[in-house]
């Protein structure tokens, strides 16, 4: 087993719990009503600027080109399709300007953004990684409850989202995303038990994220 598998597996309860989601549930369905997709999508799309800087981070840490070259190239893509898909949404659920750039973000939005940057600081690729990783393997396990694309919900604002983490290049980069992490597992008792703190952290955020969704922001201020 993997350093990758043990962590995912140290946190089976909430990683089980984010991937069979109810949110989840009715964005497959394509029954997820447009307030709390709204919510949700105004809310992760504040994480875009620390995601893209733990992006370059790793660009910068990685030990070698051909891991270097990996990251730069989902940070291309990053840039492109999926901030695309976020402008695109917000237009037609009428996210007015000041929602997209400056929200009152939730109690779960501010934690989980911390964790990303406290990462950031720390310049450890594994500490860089376990927080992309995270991120990138949870949602490619969600999205691949979807099925084949035939299935998917019709309106592009579900499906699209689903399309973005369940394609075969995104599959490839969550599969080399773990073997990179597992390439790099800390030696020091010290490392190891910070990183997997992290990992863990960052799933049980995910979990309350996707709870967060469908819960009116008045309810959690």
């Amino acid at each position: 087993m993997g350093f990758a598998e043990e962590l995912r597996n140290n946190c089976a309860a909430d990683w089980d719990a984010a991937v069979s989601h109810s949110f989840v549930d009715q964005l497959l369905d394509g029954s997820l009503a447009d307030d709390n997709l709204r919510r949700y999508l105004v809310q992760d799309y504040q994480f875009c600027d620390a995601f893209t800087a733990l992006l370059g981070q790793a660009v910068a840490s990685a030990p070698s080109l051909p891991s270097r070259l990996v990251f730069a190239r989902v940070l291309g893509a990053f840039a492109s399709d999926e901030n695309t898909y976020f402008q695109d949404c917000f237009t037609e659920l009428d996210v007015p300007e000041a929602d997209r750039t400056a929200p009152v973000l939730g109690p779960v939005t501010r934690d989980f953004d911390a964790l990303m940057r406290n990462a950031l600081a720390t310049r450890e690729y594994p500490d860089v990684l376990a927080v992309l990783l995270v991120a990138e393997w949870l949602y490619g396990d969600w999205a691949a409850r979807a099925g084949d694309a035939s299935t998917w919900p019709a309106h592009s604002k579900h499906s699209e989202w689903i399309r973005l983490h369940n394609n075969p290049e995104y599959n490839a980069w969550v599969t080399w995303l773990r073997d990179e992490f597992d390439a790099v597992e800390p030696v020091s008792a010290e490392a190891r038990t910070r990183v997997a703190g992290t990992f863990a952290e960052a799933v049980r955020l995910e979990r309350a994220f996707f709870d967060a969704a469908l819960i009116p922001a008045e309810v959690q201020a």
